[in-house]
C-alpha cells in the first residue's frame, strides 16, 4: 500500500523534496545514499502556520447581519482562484457608507484558527437590489457591480480563505472562497464541498424571495419545498453573516489536518468538475465536510482517481448522493451554477440523465464510497467498533464492541445488501452502529474502508460527528484522531512517530 508510485515520486521532487531524500548515488564515495543526510523541505502549509494568527470571526457576534436588513453582505466571483489570478468582490451596503473588506486564511495558527493577509482600503458602498428569481429556474442571481478586486499574490499559501465585509458602524458578513495550488503536488488535496454549500443557500432568507434547492417561501412566510429553485447561483451572498450550512465541519478539518502537519492543499468540488484539480498529483483527495452535491465530471473524475491508485478519504455522510447540473452563467462565466430538479422529468436533461439522486439512476453511491446515505439520526448514538484487530484502530486501545460516545450524529450512511459494491482486494466494516432516525426506523450506521487492486484506499466515515472529533473542543476524540492518523499516514506514506511528534507540538504550543 504504501509503495512509492512514480507519479507521486515525481510529485515530490516537483514540491521540493531532494532526490537524497528519495535515495541517490553519491559521486565521491560511489555507494547509495540514504534519505538520513538530505534536508526536508517543509511543505508550505507547515511553513505557514508558523505565523502569527488571529481569530478571524467571533463565535457569535451581535453585528451580524441578517437578510431582512441586509446591512452588509457581498459575495465572490469565483469560488476558486490560483496565485497570480483575480477575484472580485461584490459588496452592498445598507444604508450606504464606508467599509473595508479584510482577507483571512483559516488554518491552525497554534489554535488560533486563522491569518489575516490584507485589508482594503476605506471603500464606498451603496444598497444593491435583490434581483427577481428566474420565473423558471428559480435561480437569485445578483448583477452587483466589482467593489473591490485582488490579485492573489504568488506568497499566499493554498487554503481556505473568508472576505470579511465591516461596515464603518460594525456590521460584519463574510464570503469564502479557496486559494489553489496549481504549481505543486502536495500529498493531499482537501475539496471544500462548494457545491452543497450553494444548494443549502436560501439568500435571502427574508420570508419572501430566498430559495435554495430545499426550499423556497410559501404565501405565509413559510419554508415550503414546493417553492424551491432548481437552479442556484454563486453569484449571490450566503445567508445571513456569510456563512454557508455545515462550513464548521470544514474548518475542524481543516485545523486538524494542518496542526497534524500533513502536506496538504486545496482545492473546490467545482475544480475537481473542471478539471483545474487532477487527482493524480496527490497520494489522496479528501472530502472534509458534507458533499452531497456530485456531477458527473465530478464522479468520473472521483472514479478514474480510485482506477489509478488515488485514495479517496470522505469525512462525512451522505456523499455523492444527488445528481447535478453544473452550468455557466448567462453572461458565460464558467460553474456559475448548480440544476438539481430532484425529480422526473427533468425538463432540462442532458445526455447524462435527470438531476436526480445517483442510486435512482442505477448508479448509487455506494459503488464509489462502499456505504451510502441511509438516514438522519434522531438523537447521537455511540459508534460501536468492529474489526478492532484492523491496523485502522492500531494504537487506539478499542476493542470491538467499545462505544465511542456521540460519534453518530447528523446524517449516516450504512453498507447496503441491495446495492452494488466496490471492486476491492479487502473491505473492512470499521463500525456497527445501531441508531432511529428522525421518522422512528431503526438503521445501522458504518464507517467503511476498502483497499482497492490499484494500492489506493477508499474511506467513508458515515456520520456528521468525525471531523468534529479530530478537533472540536468538548469533541475531540484521541482515538478518532490516533485512527484518523493511521489511515493518513498509510496513504501519504509518513510515518506514526512523525505524527505523534506534530500532535504533540501543536498541543504543547497551545
Amino acid at each position: 500500500m504504501v509503495r512509492l508510485r512514480r507519479r507521486w515520486a515525481l510529485g515530490l521532487l516537483a514540491g521540493g523534496v531532494s532526490a537524497a531524500a528519495l535515495g541517490t548515488t553519491d559521486p565521491v564515495l560511489g555507494r547509495r545514499r540514504t534519505g538520513t543526510l538530505a534536508r526536508r523541505q517543509p511543505p508550505p502549509v507547515e511553513v505557514e502556520n508558523r505565523a502569527a494568527g488571529e481569530p478571524w470571526w467571533p463565535p457569535r457576534d451581535d453585528r451580524c447581519v441578517d437578510d431582512r436588513q441586509r446591512q452588509i453582505q457581498g459575495y465572490a466571483s469565483t469560488t476558486s482562484v490560483a496565485p497570480g489570478e483575480s477575484v472580485d468582490f461584490h459588496v452592498a451596503v445598507n444604508p450606504g457608507g464606508r467599509y473595508r473588506i479584510s482577507i483571512h486564511r483559516l488554518g491552525w495558527y497554534d489554535g488560533a484558527g486563522a491569518r489575516t493577509l490584507l485589508t482594503s482600503p476605506q471603500l464606498d458602498g451603496e444598497p444593491q437590489p435583490v434581483p427577481p428569481a428566474d420565473p423558471v429556474t428559480g435561480a437569485i442571481a445578483c448583477r452587483w457591480p466589482v467593489s473591490w478586486t485582488v490579485r492573489v499574490p504568488d506568497d499566499w499559501t493554498s487554503g481556505l480563505y473568508q472576505a470579511v465585509f465591516t461596515s464603518a458602524d460594525g456590521w460584519r458578513a463574510c464570503t469564502p472562497f479557496v486559494v489553489r495550488d496549481d504549481r505543486r503536488a502536495a500529498a493531499l488535496c482537501v475539496v471544500l464541498p462548494v457545491t452543497t454549500w450553494q444548494a443549502y443557500n436560501q439568500w435571502p432568507l427574508d420570508g419572501q424571495i430566498g430559495k435554495s434547492l430545499y426550499n423556497g417561501f410559501g404565501a405565509t412566510g413559510r419554508t415550503d419545498p414546493a417553492a424551491r429553485a432548481r437552479e442556484v447561483s454563486f453569484d449571490r451572498p450566503y445567508v445571513h453573516e456569510g456563512l454557508p450550512t455545515q462550513i464548521d465541519r470544514d474548518h475542524d478539518a481543516i485545523q486538524w489536518l494542518e496542526r497534524s502537519g500533513y502536506d496538504v492543499s486545496y482545492a473546490s468540488s467545482l475544480d475537481l468538475h473542471s478539471g483545474r484539480l487532477d487527482p493524480s498529483r496527490h497520494r489522496g483527495l479528501v472530502f472534509s465536510g458534507h458533499d452531497e452535491y456530485w456531477s458527473v465530471r465530478m464522479r468520473r473524475a472521483a472514479e478514474r482517481a480510485v482506477a489509478a491508485g488515488t485514495s479517496l478519504v470522505f469525512l462525512s455522510a451522505n456523499s455523492v448522493y444527488w445528481h447535478v447540473r453544473v452550468r455557466d452563467d448567462a453572461d458565460g462565466r464558467p460553474g456559475r451554477l448548480v440544476a438539481c430538479s430532484k425529480a422526473t422529468p427533468d425538463p432540462e436533461q442532458d445526455a447524462a440523465g435527470p438531476t436526480i439522486t445517483w442510486r435512482n439512476l442505477g448508479r448509487p453511491e455506494q459503488a464509489l464510497l462502499g456505504v451510502q446515505y441511509n438516514g438522519i439520526v434522531r438523537d447521537p448514538q455511540p459508534l460501536v467498533v468492529r474489526a478492532a484487530d484492523h491496523w485502522f484502530w492500531a494504537g487506539t486501545g478499542l476493542a470491538d464492541g467499545d462505544r465511542i460516545p456521540g460519534m453518530v450524529g447528523g446524517e449516516a450512511d450504512g453498507v447496503s445488501p441491495d446495492h452494488p459494491h466496490p471492486t476491492a482486494l479487502t473491505a473492512t466494516v470499521l463500525s456497527a452502529s445501531p441508531y432511529r432516525t428522525r421518522y422512528g426506523s431503526h438503521r445501522v450506521q458504518n464507517s467503511h474502508l476498502y483497499e482497492t487492486p490499484q494500492g489506493g484506499l477508499v474511506f467513508a466515515s458515515g456520520t456528521f460527528c468525525w471531523a468534529m472529533a479530530l478537533n472540536r473542543p468538548g469533541h475531540r476524540d484521541e482515538r478518532i484522531v490516533r485512527a484518523t492518523a493511521n489511515l493518513l499516514d498509510r496513504i501519504t506514506g509518513r510515518d506514526a512517530a512523525s505524527t505523534d511528534r506534530a500532535a504533540a507540538a501543536g498541543v504543547a504550543r497551545r
